[in-house]
């Protein structure tokens, strides 16, 4: 009888110090990401960064945010040395990454072109020169492309389109305005939206990676419902990129 009593205990103080080791393991989030401009900024303010305390830090979690380019965001989560990447698109990454359900935001995909290029939608495409910047994985989500070419930094796009070298540059909105913000003559240019891409937190596929990702969409599913993001996207004039009813559900289509 004592042998088995001290067996019982034994077994319950391995799980009891599991469980303490696995609530301890989720004390902390590593978030990396490329440095967007009142998105994901290197002093931590941003929308993104202010989303993802409203979801973690009720639960005792604490964000700490790395500023990397997008590419070696990705690599750092594929190796288990930051627990999540932000503004990923659904499966952008196939293996070695979790998904959670829950999106936290939506980008607007425009096209960036010369003012007297032709008009461009998902329909014709495949007709244009497309660039992007390295690593977006556009290809997988926009229809019927056959020429496109992705790019290390955005610094010379307006170069490539005045000189003919491409047709059409895209990316989320506000990149794309950023971009005209150098141009000498904004009205050369036009935005055509196109689609519209909800971005995910893509989790290191790792113990602690799947517990955050469970976390994740258990406190999206409250705030979602709650409303208590709107302010957030007000505060940084973001649309709002959920649905106005309790029913809205991850995974949805865009």
């Amino acid at each position: 009888m004592r042998s088995w009593i001290g067996t019982l205990l034994c077994v319950l103080g391995l799980s009891l110090t599991a469980s303490v080791q696995a609530h301890t393991a989720t004390g902390t989030i590593r978030v990396a990401s490329e440095v967007w401009s009142g998105y994901t900024e290197a002093d931590g303010s941003g929308l993104a960064w202010d989303v993802l305390r409203k979801v973690f830090g009720p639960a005792g979690v604490e964000l700490h945010t790395r500023s990397v380019p997008y590419t070696r965001a990705v690599g750092l989560v594929k190796r288990g040395e930051a627990d999540a990447w932000v503004g990923s698109y659904l499966n952008e990454i196939d293996g070695a990454v979790v998904y959670p359900l829950w999106h936290f935001d939506a980008d607007q995909i425009y096209a960036l072109g010369r003012a007297d290029e032709a008009a461009v939608n998902l329909d014709n495409l495949g007709d244009f020169r497309l660039v992007w910047m390295r690593g977006y994985a556009f290809a997988k989500y926009l229809p019927n492309l056959t020429h496109f070419e992705e790019i290390q930094r955005r610094g010379g796009i307006l170069s490539m389109l005045d000189l003919e070298h491409a047709d059409f540059y895209i990316d989320a909105r506000p990149e794309i305005e950023q971009v005209l913000q150098a141009a000498k003559n904004p009205a050369a240019y036009r935005i055509t939206p196109l689609t519209q891409l909800r971005l995910y937190l893509a989790f290191a596929d790792t113990p602690h990676g799947r517990t955050l990702a469970k976390l994740f969409d258990e406190r999206m599913a409250v705030l979602v419902k709650s409303g208590e993001l709107r302010p957030v996207f007000a505060r940084w004039h973001y649309p709002y990129p959920f649905v106005d009813t309790p029913e809205e559900t991850p995974h949805a289509l865009p």
